[in-house]
């Protein structure tokens, strides 16, 4: 069996105006992630993690943000396109586990709701999606509440 780890990291600026939407989940906040798409960063940490495991280059690199077919996308669908190009690739991805960092809102009531949009996203069960939430005890740019970063690791599987 052939195994591959990707890892992916995203951090995007919160603004007021912009909904906040994580893991595929829109949240009830004050302030949205800015960004070309919907700024979903624990779902681009995904895709980065996922693109990464089999040196396919970045999200940037199939959704330029200089292309304005996604501005505004939906990074959960986004996500099933990155995951048809492992799919197709002979791979299948065996977990994958991510932190997102923001101080505010808190994240733990949502987190279920999270693993299980992502999980179907990628044809999972959600026991392989792990989401954890942390904050930055108000140090940095996201301790700050500036913003909002979330990083991932998969593992990827292929049967020989």
């Amino acid at each position: 069996m052939n195994i591959r780890i990707g890892n992916g990291y995203d951090i995007h600026r919160l603004v007021l105006g912009r909904p906040l939407i994580l893991g595929g989940v829109r949240l009830e906040h004050e302030l949205g992630l800015l960004g070309h798409s919907d700024a979903d960063v624990l779902t681009h940490a995904i895709m980065d993690a996922l693109l990464g495991a089999l040196s396919l280059g970045d999200i940037g690199h199939f959704f330029p943000p200089t292309d304005p077919q996604w501005t505004g996308a939906d990074s959960i669908e986004l996500l099933k396109q990155v995951h048809s190009l492992i799919i197709d690739r002979g791979w299948q991805i065996a977990n994958l586990d991510t932190v997102v960092v923001a101080e505010r809102p808190k994240l733990k009531p949502h987190i279920i709701a999270m693993r299980h949009r992502l999980a179907a996203a990628l044809q999972l069960l959600p026991e392989q999606v792990g989401v954890k939430a942390t904050t930055n005890e108000q140090l940095d740019a996201t301790g700050r509440e500036e913003g909002i970063c979330a990083y991932a690791v998969v593992l990827l599987t292929k049967e020989d």
